[in-house]
Formats: C-alpha cells, structure tokens, sequence
C-alpha cells in the first residue's frame, strides 16, 4: 500500500463472496463501487458506491471501470445445471468485457475469483497444488467457463504495452459463512427434508474456505500485485488449510442444529449412474430447475478434493485467521436463523 485510499470496483460486490470483499475494502478506508445487477442500499448506507449493470454489457462496464485502481471481478454464473449460453456469457465473455474495459480504462490492477473445480478431472486430489493442468473435458459449464476465463486473465497479464494489466486469479474452495445463500441453505433444506445422502465411503476429506478469510485473500492478492511480483499471473488456491472429512462434519452441523444426521449410503458408481439418468431427463425434457444429482456433484460428494496453499502464504502473505471451528461457531447464530 502507498498510504492512499484505493478506488476499487467489485463487481458482483451485492452477492455472498462480494459484499464482504467490499465491507473490508471499506473498513480499511478504501473508496468501493459496486457493480452489479440489484441495488443494494445498506451497501451505499456503509459508504459503497452502487452501479447497476451486467458484465455483459460492454458499454455499462467501461464507464464502470474508468478512474479505478483495482477491479475484483467477482461476477459469475455458478450452478450445477443450466444452458450453455448463460454460462458462456456471464463467465466468458463477461470476463473478455472486464478485461478490455480495464485496459481502455488504464486499470493498473485486476483479482479475478475462480474456483479449484477448474482442475477437477473426477480423480481425487488431496494436497495438489497449482501444477495440476486443466481436463480434458468437463461435466460441468460452470468449472468449463471458469476455466476458460481463467486463461483469458493470464493471458493478459502476460501481454506487453504501454500500460500493463497486473492481473491475479485466486481459487477459493467451497466458501461458506454466515450471510451464504447457496451452499449450506442448500444442504441444510435437503437434510430437513430427508433427501440428503451419503455418497462413497464418507472418507474423503475437502477443503473448505470460510468468507471472511476467502474475502481477505483478495484483498492481500490486490496489494500485492506490484511490478515484478511472483503474484502477477499467477493463479493461487486458497481454504483454511485444514481439510475436513466432508460426511462426518457435515453430520455436526447437522447435531449442532438439531438436524436428524444422514442416514442413507449409494456408491460413488450408483450415484454417477443416477445423476447421469437425471441430466438426460432434464436436457431432453426442458424439465425446470437442476437435476437433484447431476455426475459432477456426485463426484465431488464423494471424492477428496484438498490442495496446498503454500503458494498464497508465499507470495500473497495469507494466512487463514480462523480455525475451522471458530468459523463455524462464527456461522452457526445465521444458520439457526435461517
């Protein structure tokens, strides 16, 4: 940091990763707008400026983007079911849009939000770290836009000019806390409902991020992109760094709120068969919503999936601030709520 205030754009700053990216850019002094679809006026009430439009709007975007120091693009189209085209634009060309507004703009700085299921090839990974390539192929839009996006940022902080985008991506792994609308809401009414079952042998062990850390992470990635750092694009997988063995902690979760645990067990082939069976229900029906099981869920719900984080701690200097049981204890007076 140079001693004065940054002007920084977040876009998607109103949703879960976003807004508290933005309340730590406030809270440290920072001049925040948020760019995004809704309009979010406690955000404006703690001192955010608010921009309503969509990343797929080139025009909207560059007028966004003029006179800013860093953009944090955390936007996305996240989901396990969908079609294509929403996909594509939002995390694809909606990513190509921030980064040629940045550059008309002269943005010196840019923190791209990805995901670890970029990398995911339906193998386990347990303490991988960055080297891992992309698939082959995926079983998901949502990791392949991603990852497509994902390139497009590298590879414009590689390109030479007059006025260099210093560029970062950062992985943060299944981030949850208090406030999350996606994730555990999702989980907890599947369990409430007895729908909730057990995939594999429940041994495998995730990483998690909690949001406060995973917020954090982003805003040491932004400080360190200077000329000549390691972090300049570079891509860094971030959690807690304490790995959990997904069934039996989602069972306390489920204790600490008064949840009847998961009882049912199908085998990670018996699950990808029946998710398999439910995508083509969906494609070839129109059916409404996501498939209850799609393949790539019933991976992840059984296989382990935990990396190594030395590379941020090197070169961004994060370190998780909360154990995984202090988060929790963080997030449980929502969850009750809720």
């Amino acid at each position: 940091m140079n001693g004065r205030a940054t002007n920084a754009l977040v876009t998607g700053g109103g949703g879960f990763l976003g807004r508290y990216i933005v309340e730590q850019l406030l809270a440290r002094g920072d001049m925040v707008t948020v760019f995004a679809r809704g309009s979010y006026p406690e955000l404006e009430a703690d001192g955010a400026r608010t921009i309503r439009g969509s990343v797929e709007d080139t025009e909207a975007i560059g007028q966004a983007c003029t006179g800013m120091d860093v953009v944090f693009h955390v936007a996305a189209k996240a989901g396990l079911w969908g079609p294509w085209p929403s996909f594509w634009n939002t995390n694809v060309v909606g990513t190509r849009n921030v980064i040629a507004a940045c550059r008309d703009a002269g943005v010196p700085r840019l923190v791209y939000t990805s995901s670890p299921s970029v990398v995911f090839d339906n193998r386990p990974q347990a303490g991988c770290d960055e080297s891992l390539p992309y698939p082959t192929r995926y079983e998901s839009y949502y990791p392949q836009t991603k990852a497509m996006a994902e390139r497009l940022v590298i590879e414009a902080s590689r390109q030479d000019g007059a006025s260099p985008l210093l560029a970062v991506v950062l992985r943060p792994h299944l981030i949850w806390g208090a406030r999350d609308t996606h994730i555990l809401p999702g989980l907890l009414e599947r369990a409430r409902q007895g729908k909730l079952m057990q995939v594999g042998d429940g041994t495998n062990q995730v990483d998690l991020t909690y949001v406060e850390d995973a917020a954090r992470a982003h805003v040491l990635a932004a400080d360190a992109l200077q000329p000549g750092s390691p972090a300049v694009g570079s891509t860094y997988f971030i959690s807690q760094d304490e790995p959990v063995a997904m069934w039996p902690w989602i069972n306390d979760l489920l204790r600490e709120l008064g949840i009847p645990p998961v009882r049912g067990q199908i085998s990670l082939s018996v699950a990808r068969a029946a998710g398999a069976a439910m995508e083509l229900a969906h494609r070839t029906l129109s059916l409404p919503g996501e498939p209850r099981l799609t393949r790539f869920l019933a991976s992840e719900l059984a296989m382990s999936h935990y990396y190594d984080i030395s590379r941020a701690k090197r070169d961004l200097g994060y370190k998780p601030q909360y154990s995984m049981q202090e988060a929790l204890q963080r997030t449980l007076p929502f969850l009750k709520q809720s």
